[in-house]
């Protein structure tokens, strides 16, 4: 029997001549392998509908514990804006190259709501880099590292925060400051802002890029020091970052 998900190409694998092995992300099932017979060949009608970043309703003959095998797709969004431009290509490989290392942890379904969402808006010509940011300060959670961003990681206080300290995992109020590095009261709130929205909500960010970049930098060093995930997207995506600056 024929089964619809919906859903979107994560990776793919080579399988034989004219066949290959994808990984589909999908809302119904998480991360769902699918065999894809011949569709390397030039007539086969599948053979652009089984690329990478397809985003759509695959119909497959499903399978719980071993390889499914995909009968059809039909597109949902074909992520023109993204796949026209280097830049947006670039953080939507790193992005997706990220969710399947968060998968592979944790199979939690709100991990495809935050993907979906953050694709869309970056197809929507949102800013790549901050929409990243929310995402990844999202995944911490999932990754089991997540920030204390309520309370003073330390006496719990609620008032007088200073700053964030990634070696102490949260926020730092006033009494218990000691020489930890100083964020701008501005990053702080931000990134607070950014945990808590919902991502499909955004229309419009307007962010200094100073702020933005202090964010990035504070989320690239945490993710560096405590998540253990090394993806050599992310360092395409910083070379093309510095050649767009």
């Amino acid at each position: 029997m024929i089964e619809k998900f919906e859903g979107i190409i994560i990776n793919e694998t080579p399988y034989g001549d004219n066949s290959k092995i994808i990984n589909i992300l999908t809302k119904e099932k998480g991360l769902v392998g699918v065999l894809c017979n011949n569709v390397k060949s030039i007539k086969n009608p599948l053979r652009t509908k089984t690329l990478k970043f397809t985003y759509g309703y695959f119909h497959l003959y499903y399978h719980p514990n071993k390889l499914s095998k995909l009968a059809d797709v039909d597109i949902i969004d074909n992520l023109k804006n993204i796949r026209n431009d280097i830049e947006l290509i670039s953080y939507m490989s790193y992005i997706t190259d990220l969710t399947y290392q968060v998968i592979k942890q944790n199979d939690d379904s709100n991990i495809y709501n935050i993907f979906i969402s953050t694709i869309l808006k970056m197809n929507e010509k949102q800013n790549p880099l901050i929409l990243t940011n929310i995402l990844e300060l999202k995944y911490l959670d999932y990754l089991g590292v997540g920030l204390n961003l309520t309370s003073c990681i330390k006496c719990g206080s609620k008032k007088n925060i200073v700053t964030l300290d990634p070696d102490e995992g949260g926020y730092i109020c006033q009494d218990c400051y000691t020489n930890e590095k100083l964020l701008s009261p501005k990053c702080i709130k931000l990134i607070r802002m950014y945990y808590l929205i919902d991502i499909s909500s955004i229309s419009n960010i307007n962010i200094k890029k100073e702020t933005a970049n202090e964010i990035n930098y504070f989320l690239d060093k945490y993710y560096e020091r405590y998540t253990g995930v090394y993806l050599k997207s992310k360092d395409f995506l910083k070379k093309i970052n510095s050649l767009t600056a």
